[in-house]
């Protein structure tokens, strides 16, 4: 009876095991498809707001306008119908608001039951017209022309260089502000932190006695869980002045504030990974060098960071994933200003912090909330691509010790 039980739990452990994996699996599966569903409906979708048209006159030339050139047009940057191909004549702005200039309320009627009406007249009288006003109102019989107003693609998605969602009539939905800005952040917090982690990594592996290490590691990996919230209150509060303070700047929210925060919470990655990696380096490679006459320092850089370089470099990657990855503290420092950066001392904002800035106020199932899908998509492909390459290092390390 005793192998009977004994084989039946062991086949019983085994099946939820693989429910559990099935799961799982199935889980990601569906979150990543769910993603890249929502995403991907961005794309060749008007970007004027929904629900809405812009219509000129019949006799207008030109047959379609930019999102960018509709922005242009309502903050008076563009006024002449010659700089979009047409005659040379200036533009005349009209909004749904405009209509009590042209008409009295009883004409609108007390419930905008003339309004269609009185909407086809003021585009039909009114060569240089660019009206833009619900798509309800529109008539049966309307004498206007509705101009094409372009759609989201994704040259204009991935090279735009505005992030405005929410931008009348026309959304701006150039993601190029946001790749940068986390690029440069990024960037920075892994220049900040792959020196000092890798500085640390090698007291604790090669220097520090037992009884130092016994004591500095676990509070090196304590950092690892402190929540970014503290980090982002302690960056607001003292790094945030600081930067300020010493480079003179008009705030102090920057791209640097951030990858100061971030290098900060890299730390425990890089250090542990890479001092992990260091010592399993043999023990006997270290005394033959030292037999042959190396110093302590020869034989750490000659023989421990060359044998173990794949663990820093992994070590390194997934500091620059976490670093990619974090939302709270970066959106408490770094000033959330959608715009290319041209120095580190620059506010600047992070596709994550944008996600989690805007997710809430966008329209469920809007053009606002599916392009803040496709920022997932993008940082979903970034962090993959990030995970590819420490499998590849991974990979080629176990080659090597074969």
């Amino acid at each position: 009876m005793k192998p009977f039980f004994k084989n039946f739990s062991e086949k019983l452990i085994e099946g939820l095991l693989m429910i559990c994996g099935t799961i799982t699996s199935l889980t990601v599966v569906l979150i990543v498809f769910f993603l890249f569903k929502e995403g991907l409906g961005v794309f060749n979708k008007k970007a004027v707001e929904e629900g809405y048209v812009v219509m000129v006159n019949k006799s207008n030339p030109v047959n379609s306008i930019s999102p960018e050139d509709i922005k242009n047009i309502f903050d008076s940057k563009i006024t002449s119908w010659k700089d979009l191909g047409g005659k040379n004549d200036s533009i005349i702005l009209f909004r749904l608001e405009d209509i009590s200039n042209y008409f009295t309320d009883e004409q609108i009627g007390e419930n905008f039951e003339g309004l269609p009406l009185l909407l086809n007249r003021v585009v039909d009288s009114i060569p240089q017209i660019l009206a833009f006003f619900p798509e309800k109102y529109l008539g049966k019989n309307f004498k206007g022309r509705e101009i094409e107003a372009g759609k989201i693609t994704f040259s204009t998605f991935f090279g735009g260089k505005e992030w405005f969602p929410t931008a009348q009539p026309a959304a701006q939905l150039g993601v190029m502000p946001l790749v940068m800005g986390t690029l440069w952040v990024s960037l920075g917090a892994i220049l900040l932190a792959l020196p000092l982690g890798l500085a640390a990594a090698i007291f604790l592996s090669e220097i520090a006695k037992d009884k130092v290490r016994r004591v500095m590691k676990p509070l090196i990996e304590l950092l690892a869980g402190i929540p970014s919230v503290v980090y982002g209150f302690f960056g607001l509060v003292v790094i945030v002045p600081a930067i300020q303070k010493l480079f003179n700047l008009p705030v102090g929210e920057t791209g640097l504030a951030g990858s100061i925060i971030l290098g900060i919470m890299a730390l425990p990655t890089i250090i542990t990974i890479s001092e992990d990696a260091m010592r399993n380096t043999p023990r006997a490679m270290k005394e033959a060098s030292l037999a042959l006459g190396a110093s302590k320092w020869q034989t750490i850089y000659k023989i421990v960071i060359p044998y173990s370089i794949s663990g820093i470099s992994a070590a390194a990657i997934l500091g620059i994933g976490r670093a990619i990855g974090e939302t709270m503290a970066v959106l408490m420092v770094t000033g959330n200003a959608a715009v290319i950066p041209t120095s580190i001392l620059e506010p600047m904002r992070t596709i994550p912090a944008t996600i989690a800035a805007e997710l809430g106020e966008a329209p469920d199932g809007g053009l606002h909330y599916k392009a803040l899908f496709a920022l997932g998509c993008i940082l979903f492909i970034i962090t993959l691509v990030i995970n590819l390459i420490v499998e590849f290092i991974s990979g080629s390390k176990k080659n090597r010790r074969v």
